[in-house]
């Protein structure tokens, strides 16, 4: 029986959305840190911006363990990223890359911070409180899910 060589190959689109995504975080936390500590602001009906700090992971879970969520987040994120930049083109380098860019933006947030909390600002009525960084994990899980059902393969060239 041949031997099959792994192939792997570096996707850009992956890099470069990830990069993106994690400095537009990093910009939107430092204003919310900066303009937000005094007062929340109304957006929009039941929309405001509302400065908040996260020693958990999503929805504040593990809020009292946040060293062993931070080492947590470290190793989920490197396994995703090995595996992301050798996502295929299109949907799935789209969906790698705004999960690799959340989940980088989170991790850079919580090792800059003492003590390791992640910051939040955007909160919808009762929902809990979160950031872009979220809701780019979120909608690139959404991505991948939507690709993986469509028979679509999310690796390889």
């Amino acid at each position: 029986m041949p031997r099959q060589r792994l192939s792997f190959h570096l996707n850009r689109t992956v890099i470069a959305l990830a990069l993106v995504v994690t400095a537009l975080d990093a910009l939107t936390k430092a204003w919310a840190r900066h303009d937000l500590a005094r007062h929340a602001v109304r957006v929009l009906g039941v929309v405001w911006l509302r400065l908040q700090y996260n020693g958990g992971v999503s929805f504040s879970i593990n809020q009292s363990g946040p060293l062993v969520t931070t080492i947590a987040t470290v190793v989920v994120a490197i396994v995703v990223v090995v595996v992301g930049v050798n996502a295929r083109r299109g949907a799935p380098a789209i969906g790698f890359g705004l999960l690799i860019g959340g989940g980088l933006a989170n991790v850079v947030d919580r090792l800059a911070a003492s003590p390791h909390r992640v910051t939040d600002f955007i909160a919808v009525s009762s929902f809990p409180v979160f950031n872009l960084a979220d809701v780019s994990i979120t909608v690139g899980f959404i991505v991948l899910m939507v690709a993986a059902l469509r028979g679509e393969a999310l690796l390889g060239r």
